[in-house]
């Protein structure tokens, strides 16, 4: 009998569990306040050690711990870009030049071409 049970369904994608007569892990929520002024609460367990800072549910910029016990978010040195990295070596008039030069390496190549 067990075989005509299991037939046809879908093992380890539903679960024939229910959720009556369960006591749930208890739960307390923390609020957080978003630096651009979004608030949020987030669900967690009674026995967690609580992070100072959560992401944002509507920017993603990290929220601080209202109750102030959480320390405050780190200033995070953005990454550098190609760009930035080439304008290190390079300043405006030199790439210009250098774009100039390749431009008209470029339309010699496709006179010769044609």
């Amino acid at each position: 009998m067990g075989e005509r049970v299991l037939r046809g369904s879908r093992l380890g994608t539903t679960s024939y569990e229910v959720d009556r007569n369960t006591d749930l892990a208890p739960r307390q929520d923390v609020t957080f306040d978003c630096p651009h002024g979004h608030t949020f609460t987030v669900p967690m367990s009674a026995d967690a050690e609580l992070p100072g800072t959560w992401e944002c549910r509507v920017c993603g910029i990290p929220g601080i711990r209202r109750d102030g016990s959480g320390e405050p978010a780190k200033k995070v040195k953005h990454a550098r870009t190609h760009w930035d990295m080439l304008l290190e070596r390079r300043s405006l008039d030199d790439l210009e030049e250098v774009l100039a030069e390749r431009l008209a390496e470029l339309h010699a190549s496709q006179k010769k071409s044609a």
